[in-house]
């Protein structure tokens, strides 16, 4: 299918548009990987395990997990998007997986839109984590309200999105970025729920990073270069040709891999949660991103997409992966995620970065 471009208007529109163009996708970097194929681990042909024992169990922001993953951020704010929300929702509950919500900032500007987001009545007890942009903390919140939005939706924590990159080529963007860690500092130390801050597909770096350990949130999402292109998809909205959508596709791979960045995560923020995303599509890459210092993962384009065909693709999607994970620690001598993180994993090409001083 083509993409057809109009100029666009309202947040509801915009958040349509999103939706539309990534399951016309995947929209991803072109020529951009996430890293994790550069690394492999060495099969056991002994494992000394029994399959059936491997636990991938994992205690995530107080909730227990199936295995540690989570259906990644995605969407809201729409009748369409909370339709997906509500599949995507019962699917976690079934298999014991955590649930990100896509931004809330339609309820700031419309409160009745807590109906996309609001999914307890389908997922009573799994992990749910609200959502919010940088921006609109720094502008319209403190830490009472930042906890009235987790609120409204059940949710066990809450995310603050950076998306510069995807701001900067959105025609309605918002493009003055002063004062956002600020705000953060100042929400983390007050509110009585855990945030974390995630990106928005350009990954979190060093200096991100480093910026992000003088405050007091919780952890952060990768949300690495090798996913979806935010960029693009901004672009893909445009009239052809545009400044920003020229830009958009300049620097559709602009940004930190997934594998790189939480390698970073990991070192700048030690004791802290790592959950690492950024184009993850089976088990075999959670176990990469578990042994490289990951938490958990996050995954959204293959959930999106079976949540076209419903509830029960999704359970299947979900199980898949859990599966592949099992599979790939019995295969690597792991019988639980303490032991896969010490696994051994290969780089294969040229030196790898956990070796950088």
């Amino acid at each position: 299918m083509a993409h057809t471009s109009r100029k666009p208007n309202q947040l509801g529109d915009r958040k349509g548009d999103h939706l539309r163009i990534a399951l016309d996708g995947p929209v991803q970097r072109p020529g951009a990987s996430n890293g994790l194929d550069r690394y492999r681990f060495e099969a056991l042909s002994l494992p000394e395990l029994d399959l059936n024992r491997v636990d991938t169990r994992c205690q995530l922001l107080g909730k227990t997990l199936a295995a540690p993953l989570l259906i990644g951020a995605m969407t809201g704010g729409t009748n369409e998007a909370g339709r997906v929300n509500r599949i995507l929702a019962e699917a976690a509950e079934r298999t014991g997986v955590g649930f990100c919500l896509g931004s809330q900032r339609p309820m700031l500007e419309k409160p009745e839109e807590v109906t996309s987001f609001d999914l307890r009545d389908v997922a009573p007890r799994t992990l749910i984590i609200g959502n919010i942009g940088g921006i609109q903390l720094r502008d319209e919140m403190d830490a009472g309200t930042l906890e009235s939005l987790a609120q409204a939706v059940g949710a066990d924590a809450i995310y603050v999105h950076l998306n510069p990159l995807q701001e900067a080529i959105q025609p309605e963007g918002d493009r003055d970025w002063r004062g956002v860690l600020d705000a953060i500092g100042e929400v983390a130390a007050g509110a009585n729920l855990p945030i974390l801050v995630k990106e928005v597909g350009a990954g979190l770096g060093e200096e991100t990073l480093r910026a992000l350990r003088s405050t007091g949130i919780a952890g952060v999402e990768t949300a690495g270069v090798g996913g979806t292109s935010w960029a693009q998809i901004e672009a893909l909205r445009q009239h052809a040709k545009t400044p920003r959508a020229i830009a958009g596709a300049v620097l559709a791979d602009f940004g930190t891999p997934t594998a790189q960045s939480i390698i970073h995560a990991r070192r700048a923020l030690p004791n802290r949660i790592v959950i690492g995303s950024g184009g993850l599509r089976d088990g075999l890459e959670v176990a990469k991103c578990i042994t490289l210092g990951a938490d958990a993962c996050a995954m959204a384009w293959p959930f999106l997409v079976a949540a076209q065909d419903g509830v029960e693709a999704v359970v299947a999607a979900i199980e898949g992966v859990i599966e592949t994970l099992r599979i790939a620690m019995f295969l690597v001598g792991a019988p639980d995620l303490l032991q896969l993180r010490q696994a051994e994993l290969h780089y294969i090409d040229n030196q790898d970065p956990r070796e950088r001083r």
